[in-house]
């Protein structure tokens, strides 16, 4: 196979004139960048962050003059005899709690409650003084087995729960959206309080009467409690909180409504319209915050013609009526928007198996694009479909989705909304509420110390309409 040119009459590292005057739609070539990205994040990249848990426990950092760990790192066994409150044994897991999740939990196993039953279960941080119980001191707090108390930073209980003895299966967590510790027994929900401490966590045990013996679970093996369960419930009640807020039919009918004339989706505005004519109220709302709908009425036939053209990929007749109807937008040949329609005429060509063709049109239109700052990665991913027998498999093959027809498409009704003057937003106004929810969210876990899920939009959206 002849392969492309890798360079053009541009120097390397030159700018073209879309950038010089500021292209207003430059930032649907990062949109595509993105969708290279994605294609090397896994799934359980995204959900685990690269966050390791624990596993056992720590040898090292432990009270191990008054406790025998296990070989395996995850069982203790109280050998002494207690004469005061600093001779406690206690053991932190090798790591901190994860916290770029919604919930941490694990549970421990009473083996024997010894002569007293004073074992305790909790969080510490890294510097806590490991003879003395999880949550006699600050930055900690502690379940404890005998009496049921919950002990927050100082040496006095409050009432909590049940006790705990021989034969008990005692959980604890941490519920990162609520900011709470929770506790169980036996499989049954026990109680939560306030999470008032900041930092990393550490799992921590703590036995303190002869022959006190527990073994911990970290998650290798099934819990008792149902935290899957626990999580559902967590968030369908952060989903009912949202769902009970009221907003005015009209408001939700309006943001629709500006989506549909923002992207020149002519015809599903006309059904949409029928289909609430009888069902939205009008409501009168104060000019201010009116959506203005004159921006996006803007040519909506023609608008709506080209993005069926660029969906179908009938590139040449989406330029050809470009150059029609706003010749304005195309006179410069190395345009962002000429730059993408070129781009997917040659990966309609890949699209159909006609590779020579493709690289006719590619030594024709795209060479001129090459040693082009903005444009050298993305036109160095499109000839690299030409590498792959099966290019829709590759790591270049999200230029082959529906999708990326999609993101040019948008990007020439962009163009067409931007030759308008006077055009106050190039974004529809429920994309400009999705963003503000966005920075919303983000700020809020910021404040949480980064703890919590990471919000992503998509996972937001995608659960909604599974949910429904």
């Amino acid at each position: 196979m002849t392969s492309l040119p890798l360079t053009a009459s541009s120097s390397n590292g030159e700018t073209s004139a879309a950038v010089n005057r500021g292209d207003p739609i430059l930032h649907y070539l990062d949109k595509i960048r993105v969708s290279s990205a994605a294609t090397t994040t896994t799934t359980e990249d995204e959900n685990e962050e690269g966050e390791e848990s624990p596993t056992e426990l720590n040898t090292i950092n432990s009270a191990g003059g008054f406790l025998i760990v296990s070989p395996d790192k995850l069982s203790v066994k109280y050998t002494n005899t207690n004469l005061h409150g600093y001779d406690v044994g206690v053991a932190q897991a090798n790591r901190p709690a994860p916290f770029k999740c919604l919930t941490y939990y694990f549970e421990i196993f009473v083996k024997d409650a010894g002569v007293k039953g004073k074992v305790a279960i909790g969080f510490t941080k890294e510097g806590f003084i490991m003879r003395r119980q999880p949550g006699w001191e600050v930055n900690s707090c502690g379940y404890h087995g005998d009496d049921g108390h919950i002990y927050r930073g100082k040496g006095t209980g409050e009432a909590f729960g049940p006790t705990y003895t021989t034969g008990d299966t005692v959980g604890a967590g941490i519920n990162y959206a609520s900011q709470e510790f929770f506790f169980t027994k036996n499989g049954a929900f026990v109680g939560k309080i306030p999470k008032d401490i900041k930092g990393h966590l550490f799992p921590t045990i703590g036995v303190h009467s002869q022959n006190e013996e527990v073994s911990i679970n970290f998650g290798k093996n099934k819990f008792v409690f149902d935290v899957k369960g626990y999580e559902t419930t967590a968030r369908n009640k952060q989903q009912m909180a949202i769902e009970n807020i009221s907003i005015p039919p009209n408001i939700g009918y309006g943001l629709v409504k500006t989506y549909l004339l923002h992207y020149g989706y002519e015809e599903t505005l006309d059904a949409f319209n029928l289909a609430t004519k009888t069902t939205v109220p009008p409501i009168v709302i104060a000019q201010e915050n009116a959506m203005d709908e004159d921006d996006s009425l803007y040519d909506l036939h023609q608008r709506k013609t080209l993005r069926k053209l660029v969906r179908n990929g009938d590139i040449d007749a989406a330029l050809a009526n470009l150059q029609d109807w706003y010749p304005q937008i195309v006179q410069d040949d190395k345009s962002v928007v000429c730059f993408l329609l070129h781009c997917q005429k040659f990966i309609e060509f890949v699209r159909v198996g006609k590779l020579a063709e493709g690289v006719k049109y590619g030594r024709l239109e795209l060479a001129k694009f090459v040693g082009l700052t903005e444009f050298q990665d993305i036109i160095e991913d499109c000839f690299a479909l030409l590498v792959y027998p099966k290019p829709e498999e590759s790591p270049v093959g999200y230029f082959l989705e529906d999708s990326h027809r999609e993101l040019v498409a948008d990007a020439v009704n962009a163009a067409i909304l931007s030759n308008k003057k006077g055009v106050r937003h190039l974004h529809s106004h429920m994309e400009i509420l999705l963003r503000q929810l966005t920075v919303c969210c983000l700020e809020r876990r910021s404040l949480n110390g980064d703890q919590g899920e990471t919000f992503r939009l998509h996972h937001v959206l995608n659960n909604n309409s599974t949910r429904r």
